[in-house]
């Protein structure tokens, strides 16, 4: 029998269905991967085995009584930012690090009502900032394909257990490209929908108007299993939009002939590296034999993106970031001498060097006499970036560049530096600050590292972009392709 942990979502669903084997078989495989291989990345902060195996005992009666729901029996992991009830959520900080979450967030919920299996909760750099998994508490996440370089971050450990087969797949979160990047780095599907698609609540906050849920699997397929069943309106979230969700999976196979793709010229007059530019290039003979049509747009404003980004986002974080001062939950230091010095303490202990430089930057910005001068300008540049691509839609119907400047690097390369880090999201942070869905499906490689394709579609438009990278995948086998970790 083919390894239970390559098979595909719906080969999955399938054989649970017609008993070929039952989920607790199949949930059971994956904890003993996890515990044989995660010792490797350390892609888990908790793992859940009594628990996911009851819920996999359960989902087999519901096969068994003819009442099976949508996704009964997949095992899955969540994010270590999405709140679960009764289990440890700490958002990769020393902050959280004793935090029991009281409630589940809706995107749990959804899932548990869907009838998966959650194995775990997935390493992530602290309070989802970072491009690498290097700044968690719990310790870097190692990328599966080469042990010494990153899995990409801020979502790292979801995609390392799945690009690791320790998961069907992995709820992430992108606020600058923390889905799609690490996707790329890891050779993964990762999708980050239309803002407001996803619900927020119990989503541990970092940048109000860019966070948003998404998921990393193998496939565009596997993807549009698991967005259908994460996405809605939820009325806990008023930035959740209610509109009705499409059925991604059934919209999957549509045509794609026709379609028209545009190719950002700032994006390509960018000095990248011979191999990115060529996986590119053969990426676009594919769509071009599928009868795709490739146009130049234009996005003049799109290289404001980087340093609007690292205002907006720096600012909301700062303000979100502020409730954690020892008094109600969380972290608290020892010994305080008064209220001041529990505040300061409890926040210089807690919090670590990526964390703390992202709140003194966003308070700054926020400060009398700068916030016109900082944060105000950037949000006025910022809707001169989503105009511009409202613009480009008017003449295709996606856009299409990397995923990421370059292949993963080696762990520690980067930390130095955190200009050339933040550069890590040049692609990926144009569709945050528009709130576009984006995804990145696998392109190439170079010496044996995974190569990222992203493509990016107008608001709720999430079938078309799984649409055209279920089609690139069903002519092309990179996301076929597994890391050797046994």
């Amino acid at each position: 029998m083919t390894e239970l942990h390559k098979l595909s979502i719906k080969e999955k669903l399938k054989g649970l269905k017609d008993s070929t084997f039952s989920s607790q078989e199949l949930t059971e495989s994956y904890l003993k991967r996890i515990k044989k291989l995660d010792n490797k990345i350390n892609s888990f902060i908790t793992v859940l085995e009594e628990r996911a195996v009851k819920s996999a005992k359960e989902s087999d009666q519901r096969y068994i009584s003819g009442s099976a729901l949508p996704l009964d029996g997949i095992p899955i992991a969540h994010k270590d930012i999405f709140c679960t009830e009764g289990v440890l959520t700490s958002c990769g900080s020393r902050m959280l690090s004793n935090f029991i979450s009281p409630y589940s967030s809706t995107v749990v919920k959804n899932f548990e009502g869907s009838g998966s299996v959650v194995l775990g909760k997935t390493n992530m750099d602290e309070f989802a900032m970072g491009s690498s998994n290097e700044t968690s508490y719990f310790g870097e996440v190692k990328n599966p394909w080469k042990k010494d370089y990153v899995p990409g971050g801020s979502s790292g450990g979801s995609a390392a257990c799945v690009s690791a087969g320790l998961a069907s797949g992995a709820t992430g979160t992108d606020t600058g490209g923390s889905i799609r990047q690490p996707a790329a780095l890891c050779g993964l599907t990762g999708i980050k929908p239309t803002y407001g698609r996803v619900s927020r609540y119990g989503m541990i906050a970092f940048a109000s108007s860019l966070d948003q849920g998404g998921v990393l699997t193998k496939s565009a397929e596997d993807a549009a299993y698991m967005l259908k069943t994460m996405s809605g309106h939820d009325p806990k979230d008023s930035t959740s939009l209610n509109v009705e969700v499409p059925d991604f999976v059934k919209e999957i196979d549509k045509e794609i002939k026709g379609l028209r793709v545009g190719l950002p010229k700032q994006f390509f007059s960018m000095n990248m590296p011979e191999y990115v530019e060529q996986s590119i290039n053969e990426s676009l003979k594919v769509f071009e034999k599928l009868g795709v049509k490739i146009i130049d747009v234009d996005l003049p404003h799109i290289d404001l993106s980087l340093p609007i980004y690292y205002v907006i986002a720096p600012a909301e974080c700062s303000a979100n970031l502020s409730r954690y001062d020892g008094v109600k939950f969380g972290y608290r230091c020892e010994d305080p001498k008064n209220l001041e010095d529990l505040y300061m303490r409890t926040r210089e202990e807690g919090f670590g060097t990526e964390v703390k430089r992202r709140i003194l930057i966003g308070t700054y910005a926020l400060s009398a006499g700068y916030y016109d001068a900082y944060y105000l300008k950037a949000q006025k540049c910022r809707r001169l970036v989503a105009n511009d691509f409202k613009e480009a839609f008017k003449s295709v119907d996606l856009i299409l560049s990397p995923t990421a400047p370059d292949t993963s690097f080696a762990l520690g390369a980067k930390t130095s530096d955190p200009v050339e880090m933040y550069k890590q999201d040049i692609f990926t942070i144009p569709a945050n600050l528009a709130g576009l869905p984006g995804i990145s499906v696998p392109c190439g490689q170079h010496q044996g590292l995974p190569l990222g394709l992203q493509l990016v579609s107008d608001n709720l438009e999430e079938s078309k972009i799984l649409r055209m990278a279920h089609h690139f995948q069903l002519n092309t086998d990179w996301h076929k392709s597994w890391p050797e970790l046994d």
